[in-house]
């Protein structure tokens, strides 16, 4: 808990504590229970606008913490040693219609063998990627091909629930092996165990060797990283890739057909150390920039340590600014309580007037009216702290069943439970009674004892 909320505690403790530590406290509260008892219906609609705001702040806050949770993992799984280079082709490509132009761009095995010169780089993964029907009999499934080699697993934390993962093996004797995503293995294989049977990409049959466990899409970190669903995709040996299917890929869309020669859609390098991310990124941003190398800007560069420090650096923004917002509703909460106090001094300006006659002080008529004011407002606090945490349970146990899938959108984030929220909106449910009841509370202590004696 930070250090903010662990004050807002201490000084939530110390004032209830006050109260029940004296005998004018607990009157006070026993009083207070009884008016809001005696005129449920009232104080319920009264507490309704606390009631919304607590739990409107604590909900909000939650989804906040869920979405940020969700793009601090995409980023972390990219790996903070992690540099990505990708592909990119050119919008004078991208926008033509000339349909047997073959689009030359992208990174070169030329590239690669420069990176392998750079000393802080331990390790490279590349990769080529494209569409293509994947047909077992009778059933087909359009996949992504991602023509790899074995340290994609790795690097992506991929996780083989049956068999394996590509190997050296199958990588340096050009084995027609494949191993398929989990939905590719459901649309493919719906009633059969897949591994050691064949599936037929273009001309070719490859033998499957695993099936991947089921892994959350990646939502994407920006303009040069895209979204990747890996259960959707099939993954053969890069240089299977090669030898079958050549430099040049066909890609056939809404009855149309391109042909494009990239010799490896993304590389993605790792670092010796992640001081030296930034300068090896420097290094490969400059070599790359070149104009004999790319004389067209053909390339992206990703690095997740930027994108991850840019992250943290925003949390606490981000968090500031959906409490703000979540805590109008308070505010519009505690204008309602006032409204309904300022209503209470005038119905019991008799009882006032008794009070004052049998000896009640200014500051004894002020102290009722704030512990009543306070009392409410903590009470629908509490109801709001209540039905806040139960929707962000039921939505996160919800959305953990596969069986109410239909009911969220993809991607969309499962709520976090933010302790902190809770101590700050209860607080400020409670803050927002005291200074909104001062007034009233005020009002009624000033009151001319003979003349609230005289009112009926």
């Amino acid at each position: 808990m930070d250090p903010l909320s662990i004050a807002l505690v201490g000084v939530l403790s110390i004032s209830i504590g006050f109260l029940l530590a004296s005998d004018k406290g607990r009157r006070g509260l026993e009083l207070a229970l009884r008016s809001l008892w005696l005129h449920k219906l009232r104080s319920f609609l009264s507490m309704l606008g606390i009631i919304i705001g607590t739990s409107a702040v604590i909900i909000l806050m939650s989804f906040g913490e869920g979405s940020e949770k969700d793009v601090l993992d995409d980023i972390k799984r990219l790996g903070t040693t992690n540099i990505i280079v990708r592909s990119v082709k050119p919008p004078e490509d991208a926008n033509s219609n000339m349909r047997q132009r073959v689009a030359t761009y992208g990174l070169t095995y030329d590239d690669m063998d420069f990176f392998k010169t750079i000393p802080s780089i331990t390790r490279m993964v590349p990769m080529r990627i494209f569409p293509q029907e994947t047909r077992r009999g009778a059933r087909g499934h359009n996949s992504r091909v991602v023509a790899t080699t074995p340290q994609y697993a790795e690097v992506n934390e991929l996780v083989a629930g049956q068999g394996r993962f590509l190997n050296e093996e199958d990588e340096a004797q050009m084995n027609n092996v494949c191993v398929l995503g989990s939905e590719t293995a459901k649309s493919l294989f719906p009633f059969e165990d897949p591994i050691d049977t064949s599936v037929k990409l273009g001309q070719f049959a490859y033998v499957v060797v695993g099936v991947l466990t089921d892994r959350m899409p990646t939502g994407g970190t920006g303009g040069s990283q895209a979204a990747e669903d890996f259960n959707h995709d099939i993954y053969i040996p890069l240089s299977t890739s090669r030898g079958r299917f050549g430099d040049r890929i066909m890609i056939r869309a809404a009855g149309s057909r391109s042909m494009e020669k990239v010799d490896m859609h993304q590389i993605t390098i790792t670092v010796q150390d992640i001081d030296k991310v930034r300068p090896v990124g420097s290094m490969i941003r400059e070599m790359l920039s070149e104009t004999k190398r790319h004389p067209r800007q053909d390339w992206a560069l990703t690095v997740p340590l930027d994108r991850l420090e840019l992250v943290e650096r925003t949390k606490a923004n981000i968090r500031q600014s959906l409490g703000i917002y979540a805590s109008i509703s308070l505010l519009v909460g505690g204008i309602g309580i006032m409204n309904v106090m300022l209503a209470t001094v005038t119905e019991r300006t008799r009882e006032v007037g008794i009070r004052r006659a049998l000896g009640a002080k200014r500051s004894d008529i002020t102290f009722q009216f704030l512990v009543e004011t306070m009392v409410q407002t903590g009470i629908g606090g509490i109801l709001g702290v209540g039905f806040g945490c139960a929707y962000v349970f039921v939505h996160a146990l919800l959305h953990s069943m596969p069986q109410f899938a239909f009911l969220f959108q993809q991607g969309s984030p499962s709520p976090i439970l933010h302790l902190p929220s809770i101590t700050w909106s209860l607080t400020t449910a409670v803050g927002v009674g005291v200074i909104f009841g001062i007034y009233p509370a005020m009002r009624a202590a000033h009151m001319d004892p003979i003349e609230a004696l005289r009112h009926v």
